[in-house]
């Protein structure tokens, strides 16, 4: 498995989908390492509160809003046999749809997408989570990168999910 190829010079809508499934395909099997080498080296990873999906990390208490270190120490840390939330590890399957580029500025594209993760755990009740993303992809050569990835989860409330897995 192997990253998809920009062919052209326009990143098409295609190229973004191939790029999302790939990102799906290395997170459902736990190639984390693999899925770190598609972030930029300014990455951010934030998941916002359900009622201000739009707001700001800086003035505002977000579930998850990493930067490249941090995400690295996350993967790090639960590839550590000794993590006991993912010991053994999750099941996950994700469904990626409605693909949308959102704007294009340079190298920089905003891309909107819906997704639905199923996580299965021995001994728990499936978990499902449903939701949005916004990335902002950068083109560097023949390859997208992931320059931001905003998790925008539906819930009504999330403590009926459960533990919220960084990696949605």
């Amino acid at each position: 498995m192997s990253a998809p190829q920009l062919t052209g010079a326009r990143v098409s809508r295609a190229d973004v989908e191939d790029f999302l499934y790939y990102e799906a395909e290395l997170l459902d099997s736990w190639q984390l390492d693999a899925w770190l080498g598609l972030l930029t080296e300014d990455a951010c990873y934030y998941v916002p509160p359900n009622d201000k999906p739009d707001a700001d990390h800086r003035d505002t208490l977000f579930l998850v809003a990493d930067n490249i270190a941090r995400l690295r120490e996350r993967v790090k840390r639960i590839k550590d046999p000794n993590c006991h939330a993912e010991q053994p590890r999750s099941r996950t399957r994700r469904m990626i749809s409605n693909v949308r580029i959102t704007s294009t500025s340079g190298d920089t594209i905003g891309v909107a997408a819906n997704f639905v993760v199923y996580r299965f755990r021995r001994g728990e009740a499936a978990r499902d989570y449903v939701g949005s993303y916004r990335y902002m992809l950068k083109r560097q050569g023949d390859s997208l990168k992931i320059a931001e990835r905003r998790v925008l989860l539906a819930a009504e409330e999330l403590g009926a999910l459960g533990l919220i897995s960084f990696i949605l």
